[in-house]
């Protein structure tokens, strides 16, 4: 059987850091992405020298230099950096695109692995590993809990139609909601692979801060549409958890939305079948969630 064809596209600001372990792992990987486009949005450190470094020793390797911005722009800034590298796909029969990001350490037959689930389940839409703390005791999940049909922004894996079903990804906070939500809406599976983990090299949000992180993540949940009962039922049950803060966070960023009338996604259709999910969730009916 023949190797799937797959693309990487790695969108990155300011990662000398945790970048070198990105790229000893891909290289590493038993099944290689036909082409790796690593994107340099606009960093002040070593990164744009190390991705140059990287695209002149491996014909696979492609470096992308985007203008720098002044500042990380949460969601907007990443998935504008994908479309950057997006537009630098050489490859023209690919069957699997990956958004994936320059903080991550993982096995070297972490894409073939992956790749066997896709194989296996011609439904699956958008899959990825399960993201780890780096914590030398052993492998910890950085999040418990998550519902099953989430895949993490870090490491998400698209097959090429339900990535063109979906119409790609939006350039907001909440774009990786809603591209799990509109795929199982057009009837594809989305998960994470529980058995296939890496490290995220990085806490989630580290790159602004926990109160700014959640915040965010509230304000995506606006974007995205979801019902203000689901969403203060979220938050309650966030609050019950150590940081307490963190549901406060969401519920200010969910607030901001309506306050400041941030545009919202103009699919109605998802946010309707969002909402009905939703609302099968707080009656204990099979739902998305669980």
């Amino acid at each position: 059987m023949p190797e799937p064809s797959y693309v990487v596209i790695t969108p990155i600001r300011d990662e000398e850091k945790y970048l070198p372990l990105t790229l000893v792992s891909m290289i590493a990987q038993t099944v290689k992405p036909r082409q790796w486009i690593l994107v340099d949005d606009g960093s002040r450190d070593a990164t744009g020298r190390m991705i140059d470094e990287a695209a002149a020793a491996h014909p696979w390797i492609t470096a992308v230099h985007c203008t720098d911005r002044g500042s990380r722009q949460a969601g907007s800034g990443v998935i504008a950096a994908f479309y950057e590298g997006f537009k630098a796909i050489a490859v023209p029969d690919w069957e699997f695109v990956a958004k994936f990001d320059g903080d991550l350490a993982f096995a070297p037959d972490y894409f073939a692995r992956c790749l066997q689930e896709f194989a296996a389940n011609p439904k699956l839409g958008v899959g990825g590993g399960t993201c780890c703390k780096p914590d030398p005791d052993g492998r910890q999940p950085e999040f418990l809990g998550e519902p099953p049909f989430h895949v993490r922004g870090p490491t998400k894996i698209y097959r090429k139609a339900c990535f063109a079903a979906i119409d790609g990804l939006i350039q907001a906070p909440g774009w990786d909601t809603v591209d799990l939500i509109k795929a199982n809406m057009l009837g594809w599976q989305t998960r994470t692979f529980p058995h296939i983990q890496l490290i995220h090299l990085r806490a989630t949000g580290g790159a602004y801060g926990s109160w700014k992180d959640w915040k965010k993540n509230g304000l995506a949940n606006y974007i995205t549409g979801y019902a203000p009962v689901f969403m203060a039922c979220k938050c309650a049950r966030r609050t019950l958890r150590r940081p307490h803060l963190q549901g406060l966070a969401l519920w200010f960023g969910f607030m901001k939305g309506y306050l400041s009338r941030t545009p919202r996604v103009k699919d109605q259709a998802m946010i309707r079948y969002l909402r009905a999910q939703q609302w099968r969730a707080l009656t204990f009916r099979s739902n998305l969630w669980r």
